[in-house]
């Protein structure tokens, strides 16, 4: 999942960001609301972490503008603003929750896995799919009961599989949601990355359950063909 972290404290955006690179999640971080508000409309995004006091552009400008076209798009507040006045502001101008300054890393983390979760209908921290089990949480994989070793990008490919199930998805799509902006699109690292998810995947479950729509993406195939 991709993430833009809008935060105009330098370290504590960085701080933020790292944390959640280190949980898997691709993300871009912004210093100025003006430049922020230009990366959502342009850039694609599962998540935005918006800091209200910003320079260039206050967030709650910036949410305002960005709900007049986009209604789908996860907005999570992380403010030093913390009145019942500003919270009930920022949710009904449009942001998805509100978080208030300071705050617990752990609880941030909970709070945009929950968004996401309700971003493709998934209520259960737990993915399945025929045998592979991916906890959200823990960000762990199992297949059939027995842990499987995975890279962030590995892990991060699969679950977005595991909720675009009865989809076919482009590579651009997987570039888009699974790498930040410093990615090079032009790149093989989709393909790589496909390749060795697939290779583990088919020795846990003797067989290969990513398929390739020639031409248009891939697939999670149980056995059934789309094409």
């Amino acid at each position: 999942m991709r993430i833009l972290i809008v935060e105009d404290e330098i370290d504590l955006c960085d701080t933020i960001a790292e944390g959640l690179q280190i949980d898997g999640y691709a993300v871009d971080t912004c210093y100025r609301g003006d430049v922020a508000y230009e990366l959502i409309s342009t850039e694609t995004y599962d998540l935005v972490v918006l800091d209200l006091n910003l320079p260039g552009m206050d967030g709650i400008d910036i949410l305002s503008e960005v709900r007049k076209t986009n209604k789908d798009l996860k907005i999570l507040i992380l403010s030093a603003r913390s009145s019942v006045s500003d919270k009930v502001l920022g949710l009904d101008i449009g942001a998805n929750d509100y978080l208030s300054k300071p705050f617990a890393f752990e609880e941030l983390v909970a709070r945009i896995r929950n968004l996401l979760r309700r971003s493709f209908l998934q209520e259960n921290a737990v993915l399945l799919w025929n045998e592979i089990s991916l906890n959200t949480v823990g960000r762990t994989v199992s297949v059939n009961g027995i842990d499987i070793t995975m890279t962030k990008k590995e892990l991060a490919l699969l679950e977005y599989f595991l909720l675009n199930q009865s989809k076919v998805i482009s590579q651009e799509e997987l570039m888009e949601h699974i790498w930040n902006m410093e990615a090079d699109s032009f790149s093989n690292a989709v393909r790589v990355h496909i390749a060795s998810l697939r290779k583990k995947l088919k020795i846990a479950l003797g067989y290969d359950p990513i398929a390739t729509k020639i031409g248009e993406g891939y697939y999670l195939n149980g056995g059934k063909s789309l094409c």
